[in-house]
């Protein structure tokens, strides 16, 4: 550990040692019970994803871990359909959502976003060599076409609000969706960049191609309970403090331009 890094875990524990005294709901369920349950869906490598022995691994993995280290309290990782997670988070279950969740204006009616941590993008994944030249959506806004997203992703609104002639398809895991692209059951998955390229990359001989450049940009964020501004503050300036010691970068490194940890996935 760097004397940096062993720096501001430092300052984050005198923070959160701070907050003890006037805490809101969350954070002091966080300091009572000396744990950070936090969401996510384990299905969107490299974001978040299963190994082959059944732990949860990741960029948002380490992201939480880092933020639980941090906070020096447990961490509780609860695997929730990705669908599922912002009810979760209304509910209590969980502290905080981390997975590969872009902030948009309708679920920021249901919670609050630090961030954002990331830039993610929407792109196509096909067998398909003329879907996957496409420069923009009109290309693919065909009432012959089906496509399949994840339910209650942006990717499934993405189709929705910008292919409504498509025949949409949603799926509960990107890697039902992939499946039911080798099937033949639909023509083309909607999802992140990152993800389309995965799936290139583990299905090589599947003949499975991707769009060169993302149809959109979106960021990335930690949503968490509004009603807490402590713990909003607290998990903002984690954040913050990350971003400029380099350790977001390292993570975007680690789990985006290495492959080594490709093969630990079933």
């Amino acid at each position: 550990m760097t004397k940096l890094l062993q720096r501001l875990l430092l300052g984050v524990a005198l923070t959160l040692a701070c907050f003890q005294g006037h805490a809101g709901e969350t954070l002091q369920r966080i300091i009572d019970f000396k744990t950070l349950k936090v969401g996510m869906s384990a299905d969107q490598p490299p974001m978040t994803a299963l190994n082959k022995q059944g732990g949860v691994m990741g960029y948002d993995v380490d992201l939480a871990r880092a933020l639980a280290n941090a906070m020096r309290v447990q961490l509780d990782i609860k695997v929730i359909p990705f669908g599922e997670l912002l009810d979760a988070l209304d509910k209590g279950e969980v502290d905080m959502v981390i997975s590969n969740m872009s902030i948009t204006p309708e679920r920021t009616e249901k919670a609050y976003f630090v961030g954002p941590y990331m830039m993610a993008g929407k792109s196509i994944l096909t067998r398909n060599s003329v879907l996957a030249e496409a420069q923009d959506s009109g290309a693919l806004n065909r009432p012959d076409l089906k496509v399949t997203a994840l339910k209650g992703s942006t990717s499934a609104m993405f189709v929705t609000e910008n292919l409504p002639e498509a025949q949409l398809l949603e799926v509960d895991s990107t890697d039902d969706g992939v499946a039911s692209l080798l099937a033949g059951k639909v023509d083309a998955m909607v999802a992140d960049m990152a993800t389309c390229k995965l799936a290139v990359l583990r299905n090589r001989d599947a003949g499975l191609v991707t769009l060169k450049e993302p149809l959109t940009i979106e960021p990335v964020g930690i949503a968490i309970n509004g009603d807490d501004p402590q713990f909003k503050n607290l998990v903002d300036n984690y954040l913050g403090a990350y971003a400029k010691t380099g350790i977001l970068t390292k993570l975007r490194e680690k789990w985006f331009e290495q492959g080594d940890w490709v093969s630990a996935l079933p």
